[in-house]
């Protein structure tokens, strides 16, 4: 495990799990969005039910938006909501 990451929750994904933000120590094995996902929802029933379709969740490492398969580097700050849409 490396140094605490703050994760941040907006929308559905924060009332599913219950809470805005919270710190976490990934484990070495995370290294893509895909990967924080996966670590996110073996945490219990509130993650897997926010992050049960992965296809419907957007992540950002440090405010930068990223694809699944992109790796997340040093990030600080991961945010994952649902997609977003503008009118």
């Amino acid at each position: 495990m490396g140094q605490p990451v703050k994760f941040v929750y907006f929308a559905w994904v924060r009332e599913r799990i219950g809470f805005a933000e919270e710190w976490l120590e990934l484990p070495q094995t995370a290294r893509t969005g895909a990967d924080v996902i996966a670590f996110l929802r073996s945490r219990g029933e509130g993650y897997r039910a926010a992050l049960d379709d992965a296809q419907a969740i957007r992540i950002a490492a440090d405010r930068q938006h990223l694809a699944p398969d992109e790796p997340i580097g040093e990030a600080r700050e991961i945010a994952l909501f649902p997609p977003m849409t503008g009118g």
